[in-house]
């Protein structure tokens, strides 16, 4: 270290270099302390926020995304608005994608389970902008606005198994009736605070899966960040249930499943896929 130093010192080139340094610190400043903003010109599967009205223990969320997948593209951009009530929440799905290239990166996102076969998701992105691509890195200096998508469950994991071909699992979360409540109502009422003050994604504090860690009440674990190892660890803490995890694993592969789904009607998705995980888990 100390040679480094004595060389910048001594260096010719010391002004231009902290000049360059100088303003990659002060730009990223700027971006981090930048506000947040609602109106952009989005890519258009983020370009819609949704509301929330909650009355007693009914809810509605619009709009809802029911996009519709081939491996071509996308063949439809459909949306509904969907009614619920809280005392017909039945269970939580977690729902874990892995991204190619890393065993330690994955996209996760939550399916809620409604009496009479019913399926809400959520996935929490970052919001990009019609010309951005992701980029982790990027991510760490609020490139990106944090988005809360509501959309079926067909719309969530038919885009993923489909159209970007890669692996879904899908794990029994094992909280009781009182969690399942508290959780699907903090994820509402976060999404109805982003209407109107929206905050920044930030994939080492408000990724995709620490963003619902929290809204669960759990503390900080590296899972959250190393996403791609959060259903192991949500399975050593007995959230997710099993013998051992490579037999949980196995039994949440639904890949091929949901890709065989996707040409059955879209009005029996949430029928047959539920019969699936019943049949798998045994409920």
């Amino acid at each position: 270290m100390k040679r480094v130093l004595a060389w910048f010192g001594a260096h010719p080139l010391r002004p231009a270099l902290t000049s360059i340094v100088l303003i990659l610190v002060i730009g990223a400043a700027a971006k981090i302390t930048g506000s947040a903003q609602l109106h952009r010109d989005w890519h258009p599967y983020l370009a819609r926020t949704a509301q929330v009205d909650m009355v007693g223990e009914g809810f509605a969320v619009s709009p809802v995304s029911d996009w519709s997948y081939l491996r071509e593209g996308v063949t439809a951009e459909r949306y509904i608005e969907a009614s619920y009530n809280l005392d017909d929440l039945r269970e939580v799905w977690f729902m874990l994608e892995p991204q190619p290239g890393s065993e330690l990166a994955a996209h996760t996102l939550l399916l809620f389970e409604f009496d009479g076969d019913r399926l809400l998701g959520l996935t929490i992105e970052a919001r990009r902008e019609a010309s951005e691509e992701y980029s982790a890195l990027n991510g760490v200096f609020n490139a990106f606005e944090l988005a809360y998508v509501w959309g079926t469950a067909r719309d969530l994991l038919v885009r993923r198994a489909v159209l970007l071909e890669h692996d879904v699992f899908l794990y029994p979360v094992s909280i009781d009736d009182e969690q399942r409540r508290l959780l699907l109502t903090r994820l509402l009422r976060r999404t109805d605070e982003l209407e109107t003050r929206p905050r920044y994604y930030n994939t080492i504090t408000s990724n995709c899966t620490n963003e619902l860690a929290k809204a669960a009440g759990f503390n900080w674990a590296p899972a959250y960040i190393f996403t791609g190892r959060s259903d192991e660890y949500l399975f050593s803490r007995g959230i997710i249930p099993g013998d051992s995890f490579e037999l949980a694993h196995a039994r949440s592969d639904i890949t091929a499943f949901v890709q065989a789904l996707n040409q059955a009607p879209a009005s029996s998705f949430d029928a047959e896929l539920l019969a699936e995980l019943r049949r798998r888990y045994a409920r």
